[in-house]
């Protein structure tokens, strides 16, 4: 395990809160980090993960803030207290994330709880990566975002999942702007595969799905400089670190792990 001992970790989880502490929390506290700032909308549920933490390492010092990161109030109100607290967050893992109005064509949907994903995939997503670029005392901090995202960003079209799919694309290209917008932020939109939880529909039960502990070691290995070559591009939980280390010159010379059209174009395709 990749120790953090001089990193403070903003960590997001806001549903579920069962398997997010399972695999980020165990993981970054195994990784010793300085502090955790714990973020959901339960704050018995967020009590429950402190005694987690604590029971692995004593010496982090967990700051848990009950907010909905859909709201820009509750989210200045999370960095407000982390900045009281720890001055700033080095990592944010922005792991919220709803699956509404699922089970229907788009043209079924009432618009309002199709567009619930967005509020929270999309728009919730922004406000934490906002607020921690505002929150750092200089422009040239450097923080590491970590956003969770899913193969259905860039599947073919999901005729029953359309609002999730497309907000977790809108998450995907905000880790890439980000990424191109910042000298100083390192952000990386993570798949990680098959987790079950509460928002497991029943139809998928059936599938392999990976461990929690394996997103969450993933996580820690992007929070080190070894990973920075991959800024701004998809990082599968599935796939060899090793390998994809080996491959490094292969993906930076191209648009290797990133969202765009690619193809032959021009007049002279119609020549």
């Amino acid at each position: 395990m990749y120790a953090l001992n001089h990193y403070l970790i903003l960590f997001l989880h806001l549903t579920p809160l069962s398997n997010a502490h399972q695999g980020f929390v165990v993981s970054f506290a195994r990784a010793r980090v300085k502090g955790l700032v714990l973020v959901a909308r339960d704050a018995d549920k967020l009590n429950e993960t402190v005694s987690k933490v604590t029971s692995i390492n004593p010496a982090i010092e967990v700051l848990p803030v009950a907010a909905n990161i859909a709201d820009e109030d509750g989210v200045a109100t999370v960095f407000a207290q982390c900045g009281a607290k720890f001055g700033h967050a080095d990592i944010l893992v922005n792991n919220a994330g709803i699956i509404n109005a699922n089970g229907a064509l788009p043209g079924d949907v009432k618009p309002a709880d199709w567009w619930r994903n967005f509020e929270v995939n999309g728009k919730g997503t922004f406000l934490m990566m906002h607020a921690l670029v505002n929150s750092l005392p200089t422009p040239e901090t450097p923080v590491t975002i970590i956003n969770i995202t899913s193969g259905a960003a860039w599947s073919s079209p999901l005729p029953l999942l359309s609002g999730y799919a497309i907000s977790k694309l809108v998450a995907l290209q905000e880790t890439a702007y980000f990424a191109a917008c910042y000298k100083n932020v390192t952000a990386f939109a993570v798949h990680p595969g098959l987790v079950r939880t509460n928002m497991t529909h029943n139809t998928m039960m059936h599938m392999d799905a990976q461990s929690p502990e394996l997103v969450g070691g993933l996580a820690v290995w992007l929070s080190h400089p070894h990973a920075l070559f991959l800024n701004g591009r998809v990082v599968v939980n599935t796939w060899d670190v090793d390998e994809l280390v080996a491959r490094k010159e292969e993906i930076l010379r191209g648009k290797n792990l990133t969202i765009g059209l690619f193809g032959t174009f021009g007049p002279e395709q119609f020549e």
